[in-house]
């Protein structure tokens, strides 16, 4: 196997080789797998081993500001690919455009239930925790290089909109994010075709949130298309995405008192990225006692974590549509560890999901994943009466991705151990539903209304690959 190893100058006790989880891609430093996005391989990349940090280390961390406890986590995977002066800029101008002060602010819901509101970045979501990152990370690695490259992602409502925040108007990059058409709520279509800058193209696909992701990741193993284009990825197949979501895991457990105090955390997700990135902070030395996924009713997370069969079937439109998912993409980074970093069995069994829609682990191996996750699912009409029940009980107003984590920890949290769900998208994203739940509609922030009234700008594609290339070879309009 290829390594290309970048060498810790600077006295760090942390790892800085990543490997594929399909085991026949080179093994890369941090920037090279930032820009690499997709393992050539076909697989994703994560650490050859996880950077720990002592109880000691994780104390010291308690009270930073929210940028300056990003830097202290992000070293530990970027090694010496990033100088600290660089890093510490990096995140100090990724964090820079929040509109609430804690960054991450900590809100108390019951006894022992918090909500972690990770919604108050400039798209209005998570994805912009590890977005914003990204974009300067970005720019700063291709201007080091001087290189250029072309982003390519699909979006099932949330990333597109935060990756195109992130990277609009950069010379160095162009991107084009696929969502599936008609399968966003109209904030989420606005605030991705509302913005008309030159290196920006959406194109809305005939198909699902599944079929965008396939698109994405066929011209990523298109080894002549990748290298034509200098493809990467913004995705959560790029490893520098979830290294920046471990970051709030981190932020929340340290306010409620860790390391001397576990901490549960119930996760709305449907490509398990979100999640994956408490199960590192729980690697790293994080007590983390419990990680509680929430699905809607495209529940192919939670049907795993029950049978131990993981099974695709029809995507489902649902009122939380950012999870409207089948095919988890970063569950493939977890199952590489459920299995002991065995890349054979991995090829084996995404080939088989690949051929058949399915495939399965142990009793043993399902006990073992079981010992630390528990799933829960909601259907629509589950996700309203928990929006009206937690309006009516705590005045709180949630959107239909973030309650469905709270459903999750009522059913699966624990007696004594503080339970955090992550709040994943401001209530104004999804105004419709949260009205017809609680009877109060929620308004667009200042920042953001404008979206509603702008122009547009979206090229509407059918499901077919060879006619998506075209557009990109052609340059969509050079733009």
């Amino acid at each position: 196997m290829i390594e290309s190893r970048v060498p810790c100058t600077g006295g760090c006790e942390f790892p800085v080789i990543y490997e594929s989880t399909r085991g026949a891609a080179p093994r890369l430093g941090f920037a090279d797998v930032t820009l690499a996005g997709l393992a050539a391989d076909g697989g994703l990349y994560l650490p050859s081993e996880w950077p720990k940090l002592d109880a000691g280390t994780v104390r010291a961390l308690r009270g930073l500001p929210y940028a300056e406890l990003a830097n202290r986590i992000l070293a530990r995977f970027t090694g010496d690919d990033l100088d600290p002066a660089t890093l510490s800029r990096l995140t100090a101008t990724a964090y820079g455009r929040f509109d609430h002060a804690a960054i991450a602010p900590l809100k108390q819901l019951d006894t022992g239930l918090y909500v972690m509101e990770l919604f108050h970045g400039p798209t209005l979501a998570f994805k912009d925790f590890a977005l914003q990152f990204l974009g300067h990370l970005f720019n700063h690695l291709l201007g080091e290089r001087g290189r250029s490259c072309t982003i390519i992602g699909a979006t099932s409502g949330d990333t597109g909109s935060a990756a195109i925040e992130a990277v609009r108007g950069l010379e160095s990059v162009k991107l084009y994010m696929l969502h599936p058409r008609g399968k966003v709520s109209e904030v989420q279509r606005r605030q991705m075709t509302s913005v008309l800058d030159d290196n920006i193209h959406n194109l809305a696909v005939d198909g699902t949130f599944d079929d965008c992701q396939n698109l994405v990741k066929a011209m990523f193993n298109d080894t002549a298309f990748r290298e034509r284009h200098s493809l990467s990825a913004v995705n959560s197949i790029n490893w520098a995405r979830i290294a920046a979501q471990v970051v709030y895991y981190f932020r929340a457990a340290l306010e409620l008192g860790a390391p001397d105090r576990p901490v549960n955390f119930a996760v709305p997700t449907g490509n398990f990225g979100n999640v994956l990135a408490g199960y590192i902070a729980r690697a790293m030395g994080l007590p983390v006692n419990r990680l509680i996924i929430g699905s809607n009713r495209n529940d192919i997370l939670t049907r795993f974590f029950e049978s131990g069969r993981m099974e695709q079937q029809g995507v489902e439109p649902t009122l939380s549509p950012s999870m409207d998912i089948q095919i988890s993409s970063n569950f493939e980074r977890y199952l590489f560890e459920l299995l002991g970093r065995d890349a054979d069995r991995i090829n084996a069994l995404m080939d088989a999901f690949s051929r058949d829609g399915e495939f399965g682990v142990t009793e043993a191996e399902l006990a073992a994943a079981r010992k630390l996750f528990s799933a829960h699912r909601l259907d629509d009409a589950g996700t309203s009466a928990e929006i009206a029940r937690v309006y009516r009980e705590t005045s709180e107003i949630m959107d239909p991705h973030s309650v469905i984590g709270v459903a999750a920890a009522r059913v699966h949290g624990e007696p004594g151990v503080p339970t955090v769900v992550l709040g994943t998208a401001h209530p104004a994203k999804f105004a419709d539903a949260v009205e017809a739940a609680c009877g109060v509609r929620v308004p667009l922030p200042e920042s953001v209304a404008h979206i509603m009234t702008g122009e547009e700008r979206v090229e509407n594609v059918a499901n077919d690959l060879a006619e998506i290339k075209a557009l990109i070879d052609g340059g969509l309009g050079q733009g």
